[in-house]
């Protein structure tokens, strides 16, 4: 009769905590993101690309960023500071510079408070060489 109820007891406690686990994560921030890979396509050589990743928060807790980092020195950052209320809308500003001719495939790591506390964004395209100028006239 002792095991019984301690099973049962310890059923309640688990799903009591399981609730309030649940109940605090429903209330965590959470991006929801215009897109979450953006293609430039064809891109010519020396000419930086920029996009904007807007997201909303659709948590019920302010979102905060607390890092927005390239993987490569060939691309920059900027992004929304401040805490994100519930339903207000943040941004996380991309440049790239296309330095070099070839395809390239960036990610960019979102570190934040929300339910899904590290996101990969994603950009993508393909850098084309300048054409050849021609150099003097005949």
């Amino acid at each position: 009769m002792k095991k019984i109820l301690m099973i049962c007891a310890a059923v309640i406690g688990f799903t009591f905590t399981t609730s309030v686990v649940c109940a605090q994560d429903s209330q965590k921030a959470e991006f929801k993101f215009n897109e979450e890979k953006h293609d430039f396509g064809k891109v010519p050589q020396g000419t930086p690309v920029t996009t904007v990743f807007t997201f909303t928060n659709i948590g019920q807790e302010p979102l905060i960023l607390t890092d927005v980092r390239p993987t490569c020195g060939c691309t920059i950052a900027d992004y929304t500071k401040t805490p994100v209320k519930s339903n207000e809308s943040g941004f996380i500003k991309i440049t790239y510079n296309a330095a070099y001719a070839a395809p390239f495939t960036k990610t960019i790591v979102v570190t934040s408070n929300s339910k899904t506390p590290v996101k990969n964004l994603i950009i993508v395209g393909e850098v084309v060489a300048k054409a050849a100028t021609a150099s003097g006239s005949n």
